[in-house]
């Protein structure tokens, strides 16, 4: 009797039956894969960390007061340290925003109440450590700014800000260059630059006094954080996610993971949908000018949506770096080039969009110079054209095809 053999041309006969993607497994992976990164971060911070901020991070709990505290009569940071520290704390902040978004996406297969109680801890944890890199890397993008508009040499603060600046020790990422797709930003007239240049030393110096207030607070701020029973508490739980991951049931660990990666995708593309992208395109925002002259001190009303979908970008990649361990292959899980220039141009939206509302803040100083008013006013218009051009450039990438590495 002849055998019969299967059709090689048959795709079905070949490759047999599909594969059942890993559910529950690869995020368990992923969990576990960003706490022993978190973990591995906490342990090179407090190796490496010299002074306060190898202390802040011991778990014996040492006070930050000691020999490396913040000067606080001199309103300076301690001496600048290693890169150790600095690189351990952005290390430490980035798992920490893997876990806290993994947690928001895939919720519905992990303990709710185990996840309701981690999510906010580690968003506390991740916005505490960011602070301190914020104001210095505000204060840099400011005092250039400056020295670009008056054309004039460094200011002293500028210079006393590079020597002085403290260890970052809640540093994340170096800020991306900003590169500007729209139309170039008007720049003073000669006649008007020498006024400029008048009060933008002033102005250098009131911004230079206020910002590092604010980051010497942030760095004692983070230094408690980091010695607190909070931290301790958080520090465990992430110990116990390294070793077991608690998913909701027996279930979840065969649970198909697109469809909440589908629905994080859903809420970044109905947020970028309300976006008035048509108004991006264009070089000139007058009703973002407009308001940028208004004396009311609340945030401007066009910056939120655009926030907002900075953080629904960011979940939406944590969930496709999720998938790239189950669907490396696929759509889902290959890196997309049209993301990464949008998560560039939208960080470059928020850093703009912060300095001029410390640009605006420091205006309204009472009994400062007409000059240094001058500049401050000049300085803010300069960052909302940033702003304008980070929206030109985010719907420009985002309108593209996807281009995937």
């Amino acid at each position: 009797m002849a055998q019969r053999h299967l059709d090689p041309t048959d795709p079905t006969a070949a490759a047999g039956p599909p594969p059942v993607p890993a559910g529950g497994d690869a995020l368990a992976d992923y969990l576990r894969a960003q706490a022993t990164e978190f973990l591995r971060a906490l342990r090179l911070h407090r190796e490496s960390g010299a002074g306060a901020h190898g202390n802040g991070a011991h778990p014996s709990g040492a006070h930050p007061s000691g020999a490396g505290a913040v000067d606080r009569g001199r309103g300076r940071g301690p001496a600048p340290a290693p890169d150790g520290p600095v690189d351990a704390a952005r290390a430490l902040r980035r798992a920490a925003r893997r876990l806290s978004g993994t947690l928001h996406t895939f919720q519905p297969l992990l303990d709710a109440e185990w996840a309701e109680a981690m999510r906010p801890e580690l968003a506390w944890l991740s916005g505490t450590l960011a602070l301190e890199h914020a104001y210095a890397s505000r204060l840099d993008r400011l005092l250039q700014a400056l020295h670009r508009l008056s054309g004039s040499a460094a200011f002293p603060a500028q210079q006393q800000a590079g020597r002085a600046a403290p260890a970052r020790a809640t540093a994340t990422a170096d800020p991306a260059p900003v590169t500007p797709l729209a139309p170039s930003v008007t720049r003073p007239s000669p006649a008007d630059r020498g006024n400029l240049t008048v009060g933008a030393a002033k102005a250098g110096a009131l911004l230079d006094r206020q910002l590092t207030l604010a980051r010497t607070r942030a760095h004692s701020t983070a230094l408690q954080a980091l010695g607190s029973s909070r931290f301790h508490a958080v520090a465990d739980k992430v110990a116990l996610l390294a070793s077991e991951v608690p998913l909701k049931d027996t279930a979840a660990a065969a649970a198909d993971l697109r469809p909440l990666a589908a629905a994080a995708r859903d809420r970044l593309t109905d947020a970028v949908a309300a976006l008035p992208l048509v108004t991006a395109g264009n070089p000139y925002n007058a009703q973002a000018l407009v308001h940028g002259l208004s004396p009311d001190p609340a945030p401007h009303p066009q910056d939120a949506q655009w926030h907002q979908v900075r953080l629904l970008l960011r979940l939406h990649r944590y969930a496709l770096e999720v998938l790239a361990g189950t669907d490396a292959d696929g759509a889902d899980g290959t890196t997309d080039v049209r993301l990464l220039a949008a998560g560039e141009a939208l960080d470059r939206h928020r850093d703009a969009s912060e300095a001029a509302a410390a640009a605006a803040q420091a205006a309204r100083t009472p009994r400062i110079a007409p000059a240094t008013a001058y500049a401050l006013g000049v300085l803010h218009a300069d960052q909302r054209h940033e702003v304008e051009a980070a929206r030109y450039a985010f719907q420009h990438s985002w309108r593209k095809e996807p281009i995937r590495l």
